[in-house]
């Protein structure tokens, strides 16, 4: 293998300080091994993977990772997925790279829980899955010399500075793809550029989402191959949950109205302005999913504290069973749905914007018909979230109250009408894949 081509970035960036930064930050994350081997356990109360496999963190794996790894044949690259969304994002690049690279066997890393609970079902023989190593020397060495990945693929935000550097160090080249970085987090980076530059330098290259993105990851010293778009526009939703939920939204003879991946504080927020409008939604289904599965019995706890009878989509075995209960609200709180949720759904409150959170990705919602409602807060997604006000499949307000008042707009709206708006938004803004993996495939030959 060549060595990774952002090696002089590295040296270039800061030289004898970077290096020394980047020995002081390993030791600041050494120290904290203690705290994050107490905040797993913490975790593993409400979702027991975070209390699997922990010593894969520090690059110790079982036995039946390794033996996966000494088997097979043929060319394997390691893809890093830290949550869901970059789950989601990673099962449309690893099919498209499994046709361009024949044979290719995959290491998928991931951070959380979720994460990895969905990435299971995107590994096929040959294919491992490990926890992401945390960002010290030992681990990420350990790491790469069990795994041994010809190119590594980091998804839209993950760039660790010991995980970066333990690449260069051993020649393998990673590249960040599907990238997207906020103004927000372009000020963060730019608080430690003793650490961020060397680590954004020493990458290979970046593909990006936007025109904005790329120059906010220039601006941190990333070397830019180009700006193919969002892979999220590629994904299709699942066709059975889409079909299920516009037969169940048509046998209703009354609106549905979801608060879609809401964030701690929005269902608060929500409450109190349905307290004080709910004389205007008389005839109205609410449907709250609830962004992490954690909060679902909190979630539960809060609407049955305020006096609302609630519908719970775990606590009945099929679909029909749970909207056919006769309450005020039904609760979400099931994973692998949203595809379901959002076609049941004549309109969406988007969660994660009504709350200073950055906001969710809309995409989903959209290529389900989905019109989105969004509140003040979404610089984790602005350019995808002022594309969908421009076509009309998304509306932006300033609180909750006005987003109460546009869903009774909204409402008012043709259905299919309003349908078609965000199904067009979606539909015709594809291709980011291709282009990457056509990119991807163009560089492999020079790699090996």
């Amino acid at each position: 293998m060549v060595r990774a081509s952002g090696e002089s970035g590295v040296i270039a960036a800061g030289g004898l300080s970077a290096r020394l930064a980047l020995r002081v930050y390993g030791f600041l994350c050494w120290t904290l091994i203690p705290a994050l081997r107490w905040r797993l356990r913490r975790r593993a109360g409400a979702e027991p993977m975070y209390g699997q496999r922990v010593d894969e963190r520090f690059g110790y794996y079982a036995a039946d990772v390794l033996d996966s790894l000494r088997q097979g044949s043929g060319p394997r690259i390691w893809v890093h997925a830290v949550s869901l969304g970059e789950t989601r994002a990673a099962g449309l690049l690893l099919t498209a790279l499994r046709e361009a690279i024949p044979g290719v066997r995959v290491v998928l890393t991931h951070g959380t829980a979720t994460g990895r609970a969905a990435g299971m079902a995107l590994l096929q023989p040959g294919d491992v899955q490990v926890w992401q190593p945390w960002d010290t020397a030992g681990a990420v060495q350990r790491f790469l010399k069990v795994c041994r990945p010809e190119f590594g693929l980091l998804i839209e935000t993950e760039v660790w500075p010991q995980l970066v550097a333990g690449c260069v160090q051993v020649g393998v080249p990673v590249y960040l793809v599907n990238a997207r970085l906020s103004e927000a987090s372009l000020r963060a980076y730019q608080r430690v550029p003793w650490l961020s530059g060397p680590a954004f330098a020493a990458l290979a290259g970046i593909w990006a989402q936007t025109d904005a993105d790329a120059a906010r990851l220039r601006a941190l010293g990333g070397s830019v191959l180009g700006v193919p778009g969002n892979f999220k526009f590629d994904a299709r939703p699942d066709t059975h949950l889409v079909e299920q939920g516009r037969t169940l939204r048509a046998a209703l003879h009354k609106p549905v109205v979801m608060l879609a991946s809401s964030r701690d504080g929005e269902e608060g927020l929500w409450l109190q302005t349905l307290n004080t409008l709910q004389s205007d939604f008389p005839d109205c289904h609410w449907l709250l999913v609830p962004r992490h599965p954690q909060r679902f019995d909190a979630v539960a706890d809060l609407l049955r504290s305020a006096g609302l009878s609630v519908a719970r989509r775990s606590e009945q075995s099929t679909v029909m069973d749970w909207v056919a209960d006769p309450v005020k609200v039904w609760l979400g709180d099931s994973l692998g749905e949203m595809a379901l949720y959002y076609s049941l759904a004549d309109v969406a409150l988007l969660g994660g914007s009504f709350a200073p959170l950055g906001g969710q990705n809309l995409i989903e919602a959209a290529a389900c018909g989905c019109v989105v409602v969004m509140g003040p807060h979404t610089f984790n997604f602005s350019e995808v979230a002022e594309r969908a006000v421009e076509a009309g499949a998304a509306v932006r307000v300033a609180d909750m109250a006005e987003a109460f008042a546009a869903v009774a707009t909204l409402l008012q709206m043709d259905a299919q009408r309003r349908r078609a708006r965000a199904t067009d938004f979606a539909s015709t803004r594809g291709g980011a894949l291709a282009r990457t993996v056509e990119a991807l495939a163009a560089l492999r030959p020079r790699l090996t």
